[in-house]
């Protein structure tokens, strides 16, 4: 079975690439099926904790991608559009009041400058054109967030920029730039096993493993492109039994049946998925009624 690897580790050389797992970093024994989402909590997970994020703030003008308030209700942590990909300054103040009303910690989701792409398109840009992209899209939601009463808790890319940091070691590198210009308290959340965390981690910033309960995984433990089919479920018992095995077993199977590993502190759900908001409700419920406690992770 592969293994994906890390989930927040902090003060990792570059030679020194041991997860140090927390949360939901569990056993790697799992069957090769889906799990129910009912029944009585797996043996082992109870006392586990995991933080449930979804991708927020994603419209533009009048336009409303997705159903922010209700999800609000939902999640512990917002990923929360920068205006690069989505998001205007009206949406991000909009945003940043109801997650500080609500308690929901606020992340920074930077991505590519690509309104017209929805930051899914890959762009080749010098490192240094992408490191002040990423510092003005930190500023620009922090200020928000700090006129609503808190600040930006951590930092997420977005889209194409959060696959390609994946293997991409000039791009990756920018970003983590960026971030420790900007504020090195600031945690990185992003693909375990990723050149992104890595370098994030040797750079001294504390980095949070991350799965998505609604995307279809390689063996390898990357991401099916969205160009494959079958790249996003969109299927509710689908995606709540695989969150919940995520959370619970440690582990995912790939688009081929194999089991891969998934060590992860974060589980996303993409927002602008249809009927996002009912996917949600019956993850975060059935995350509980597994012994899943659900917590921010900063």
């Amino acid at each position: 079975m592969a293994d994906v690897g890390a989930v927040h580790q902090r003060e990792e050389g570059p030679r020194d690439r041991t997860p140090l797992a927390v949360g939901v970093a569990g056993a790697a024994t799992a069957p090769a099926t889906e799990m129910p989402s009912g029944g009585r909590p797996a043996p082992g997970s109870e006392g586990r904790v995991l933080d449930l994020n979804a991708d927020l703030g994603e419209g533009f003008g009048i336009w409303r991608l997705t159903d922010d308030e209700a999800l609000l209700g939902l999640v512990t942590s917002a990923n929360v559009a920068c205006g690069f990909h989505a998001g205007d300054p009206a949406t991000m103040r909009r945003t940043c009041d109801h997650a500080v009303r609500l308690g929901v910690r606020i992340g920074a989701q930077v991505g590519y400058r690509d309104l017209a792409g929805f930051g899914r398109r890959r762009i080749d840009m010098d490192p240094a054109d992408l490191r002040d992209d990423v510092t003005y899209q930190l500023g620009a939601l922090d200020a928000f967030a700090r006129a609503a009463g808190d600040r930006v808790r951590y930092v997420k890319p977005h889209g194409a920029l959060y696959n390609t940091i994946v293997a991409d070691e000039d791009q990756a590198q920018a970003v983590v730039d960026a971030v420790r210009g900007y504020d090195t308290a600031l945690p990185v959340l992003g693909l375990p096993g990723s050149v992104w965390l890595r370098q994030a981690a040797a750079a001294g910033l504390v980095t949070v493993g991350e799965a998505f309960a609604d995307r279809a995984y390689t063996p390898a433990g990357t991401l099916v492109s969205r160009r494959s089919p079958g790249a996003v479920l969109h299927d509710p018992d689908a995606v709540v039994a695989r969150g919940v095995r995520m959370a619970t077993e440690g582990t995912v199977l790939s688009e081929q049946g194999t089991p891969v590993r998934i060590l992860a502190r974060s589980l996303c759900v993409h927002g602008d998925t249809p009927g996002a908001v009912e996917v949600v409700r019956r993850l975060r419920d059935a995350l509980r009624h597994a012994g899943v406690a659900l917590s921010p992770f900063c």
